[in-house]
């Protein structure tokens, strides 16, 4: 048996062990920074498996770090495990929460985490035998929903010394593209007036006027912004996340506008930024209030990586993406049918091997300090959107297992060629170089901004009652 052979065998070997982590994550979704659950399943498994693990990574109580081995080359995996917010579900083809308005995986975490992990638990094993060098490095890395975790792991240093990251996604087609993404920020503007009555509104000083007409000064500015590109535009979207008091009759001494952008380069975001302050500026002084701004988070464009998606696209084709029964294409099938989609099933093929540009994601900090690829994986079926209680259904059954056993062997085997062909991450670390052109990663957070622990806390203390009661009782 050669050595690739191996180590996807030992993962059928040993997959039942997987599907309990994942199954233990999915029942009980957590949102960013409050991964506290899901942080310590995946820190307790590693360290049964001889890895050892630092915990609270940048700062972060559910980050990590686990290594095992030493010496190079240190090759690391993206390891993620947060919630979205709204979308609990049963899984079943058709809307069923298991506690309405909790947190679902609707992106699929459970299984991409538990993934990775499967992975670097597989070269592990095999190396231990085959005398084979260097580092695993097991990146835990919260909240990527909100592009929280990597950029705080990136300031404090945790990935300079990596030769190379390999990463996955669930996702409605199989492929390994050598995309990029667009930079992120992540800004919360709030203002402050005074309180009065509305039969006398002229003694205040209105927050909420102040937030709207930032909001009206940023309509304006978006056709002053370059568009970016079609298929990654540059975009900017805000809410009015909290406003009061919350009665019609009286003036309202607090408002924030919470904001998200995501623009080509994180050269041409930082032109931008302070344009959107200025209008925050602006719109305190025309209403005779004050304001401050929340740093949430921020992150660079991705550095697509030709070499080593290659090489994970090769060992997709080599063992085929996974074959789903008659049954999981009917499943399948009906969620398609609910959405009033195409209805196609699950795809079974490979896409053909290209770049592009893909969704925003913070693994793009990565990229600024060693070779990136993301393979993709068939975990739903195409057409009916993503961040939904469709993906979190088909993450807690038989259809995401597949998808995260057959990743974790395309990226265990990827992990084998590039220990015994060093010549491959030689030529993925020069594109690298020639691609960033002489750029040198500087960490986009303000100095002295830690990350946002607190952001979904009241969330998920609302919830995690019930929830820790729907894990106890499966």
């Amino acid at each position: 048996m050669d050595e690739k052979r191996r180590v996807t065998a030992w993962l059928e070997q040993e997959a039942n062990r997987f599907y309990a982590l994942s199954d233990a994550i999915w029942r009980y979704p957590e949102l960013g920074m409050e991964e506290y659950h899901a942080s310590k399943c995946l820190k307790a498994f590693l360290e049964t498996e001889g890895f050892d693990v630092a915990p609270g990574a940048g700062g972060m109580p559910t980050a990590f770090v686990g290594s095992w081995g030493k010496g190079k080359p240190a090759i690391g995996i993206n390891c993620e495990y947060d919630a979205l917010p709204g979308l609990s579900q049963h899984p079943e083809p058709r809307q069923n929460p298991v506690v309405p308005g909790a947190p679902g995986h609707g992106c699929g975490h459970n299984i991409l985490g538990v993934g990775s992990i499967m992975a670097a638990a597989a070269v592990k094993s095999w190396r231990l035998k085959s005398a084979a060098p260097g580092k695993i490095v097991v990146l835990g890395c919260p909240a990527e929903e909100i592009c929280v975790g990597k950029p705080f792991m990136a300031r404090a240093g945790l990935f300079d010394d990596l030769d190379a990251v390999l990463d996955w996604h669930p996702s409605v087609y199989n492929g390994a593209p050598y995309d990029t993404c667009n930079a992120y920020f992540n800004i919360k503007y709030h203002f402050s007036g005074r309180t009065a009555h509305g039969n006398a509104p002229w003694m205040g000083r209105s927050a909420l006027d102040a937030a709207v007409l930032m909001g009206h000064a940023i309509e304006l500015l978006r056709e002053h912004i370059p568009p970016g590109h079609p298929d990654a535009a540059n975009t900017l979207n805000y809410t009015f996340s909290e406003v009061g008091p919350e009665y019609p009759n009286v003036v309202p001494d607090r408002s924030t506008l919470w904001m998200i952008g995501r623009i080509t380069t994180a050269a041409e975001m930082a032109r931008i930024i302070p344009r959107i302050d200025r209008c925050a500026e602006a719109a305190a002084l025309a209403t005779e209030t004050a304001w401050d701004r929340e740093f949430i988070t921020a992150t660079h464009e991705r550095i697509p990586n030709e070499t080593l998606s290659r090489v994970v696209h090769e060992n997709l084709l080599n063992l085929r993406p996974p074959r789903f029964t008659a049954e999981e294409q009917a499943f399948a099938k009906e969620m398609q049918q609910d959405q009033g989609a195409r209805i196609m099933g699950l795809h079974e093929d490979v896409r053909e091997f290209q770049g592009g540009t893909a969704g925003v994601s913070d693994n793009a900090e990565f990229s600024w300090f060693a070779p990136l690829t993301m393979l993709r994986m068939v975990t739903a079926p195409e057409g009916i959107g993503w961040h939904n209680w469709q993906i979190a259904a088909t993450s807690g059954m038989t259809i995401g297992r597949k998808g995260m056993v057959r990743a974790a062997q395309v990226l265990a085997a990827s992990w084998v060629d590039l220990i015994r062909r060093p010549d491959l991450l030689t030529a993925a670390q020069a594109e690298r170089k020639e691609r960033l052109a002489g750029r040198a990663y500087e960490s986009l957070i303000p100095a002295g901004i830690g990350p946002p622990l607190a952001l979904n806390r009241k969330t998920m203390e609302k919830y995690r009652p019930r929830l820790k009661a729907f894990k106890q009782s499966t």
